[in-house]
């Protein structure tokens, strides 16, 4: 399956997040991330929720420090990315320069004080995209079960 997803992550306490090049502060309170993946959007979704990986993306030295509570994942044969990006930059405070320098946004992490589920919901049905929730790595082996 192809697609866009979110992540819904909490942070527990004020914390800086370093990459290999960038250091992010970042208060307590939830994040959503929006990423894609064209080539297998299950397989990408499972490996965020895993915790001993490489770090590679920005997001992966976030997940190392914070918990990830459920994601979405979004199919669609188009790159929707950048679109689903400025819808949730209309509700969350953007964290400049996260995790989206292919595209022409300036982030791809967005911070809320409260659980975004509520906007991400109605942001998702506004677009007439279809989407899942996922809480766990084995409902994503699941669902590629279910192909």
């Amino acid at each position: 399956m192809r697609g866009a997803y979110f992540l819904v992550i909490k942070v527990k306490g004020a914390t800086t997040i370093k990459t290999r090049g960038k250091e992010f502060p970042l208060k307590a309170g939830y994040y959503v991330y929006v990423g894609s993946a064209m080539n297998s959007l299950e397989k990408r979704v499972e490996r965020h929720f895993k915790k001993d990986k490489k770090l590679h993306w920005h997001i992966d030295f976030l997940l190392r420090e914070s918990e990830l509570l459920r994601a979405y994942l979004i199919p669609s044969n188009e790159k929707i990315e950048e679109k689903l990006s400025r819808e949730v930059s209309k509700f969350g405070k953007p964290v400049g320069g996260f995790g989206a320098s292919d595209l022409r946004i300036d982030s791809n992490l967005y911070y809320f004080k409260d659980e975004p589920d509520s906007l991400l919901i109605d942001t998702l049905q506004k677009l007439g995209l279809r989407w899942k929730r996922i809480k766990s790595p084995e409902e994503v082996r699941k669902l590629e079960g279910e192909k």
